[in-house]
């Protein structure tokens, strides 16, 4: 497959939501129906994983990735995508360290591929590793674009491991649990901005309250 094929391919994986037969619809078209067939179905690294932690591919559009990097506008230090789809637009705009979470072989190797032929390899990160499993504890900002499913026992984590100074921002989806610092966007296009600081004082607040 030549280089504008895969530029085609990359950019119908990142505009619309693919699932087992839209995957091997898509993959048919550019010659990848076996890799399809195998991603699709066996995926053996997802299948490990306890289906309640499960992450299902939620893709973004420009205008949410344009509104997730407004909320982390000003910032710096090392910057997680619990995915892979906007760790070079957290590099260009001096979010750095970047390192991307990515679990999916197939989305793994495309981000890679993309980052390569942007000129970016090596200075954004691209991990094979399982979100839960990561360890979150140095990172100040987190891009999470995950379905709804995910958001409680991700909340969870990001209390335990987030320093005080960090930021969470949710794509398309906000923390059902928590009070945003900040948003931008409307619809399906909204992001929400969480300090960690603040969403500690609310929690310890609730927490206080009921013991009363």
């Amino acid at each position: 497959m030549d280089a504008e094929a895969l530029d085609e391919l990359a950019g119908q994986l990142q505009g619309e939501a693919l699932g087992g037969r839209g995957l091997l619809q898509l993959a048919a078209t550019t010659g990848l129906a076996a890799y399809a067939v195998w991603a699709a179905v066996l995926m053996p690294g997802f299948r490990r994983v306890p289906l309640h932690l499960q992450v299902p591919y939620v893709p973004s559009s420009a205008q949410q990735v344009a509104n997730v990097m407004g909320l982390l506008r000003g910032r710096t230090g090392k910057t997680a995508d619990l995915g892979s789809g906007t760790v070079i637009e957290a590099y260009k705009q001096g979010l750095r360290p970047a390192v991307g979470y990515e679990l999916n072989p197939w989305l793994l190797w495309l981000a890679r591929y993309r980052a390569r032929r942007a000129g970016y390899e090596g200075k954004v990160s691209f991990l094979k590793q399982d979100l839960w499993k990561a360890n979150l504890s140095d990172c100040y900002n987190v891009i999470v674009f995950l379905a709804p499913s995910v958001k409680p026992p991700l909340a969870a984590k990001l209390l335990a491991e987030l320093p005080d100074e960090a930021r969470v921002v949710a794509g398309r989806f906000p923390f059902p649990s928590w009070t945003p610092s900040s948003t931008i966007g409307q619809g399906l296009e909204q992001a929400w901005a969480y300090d960690m600081k603040e969403v500690r004082r609310v929690a310890r607040s609730c927490t206080e309250g009921c013991a009363h």
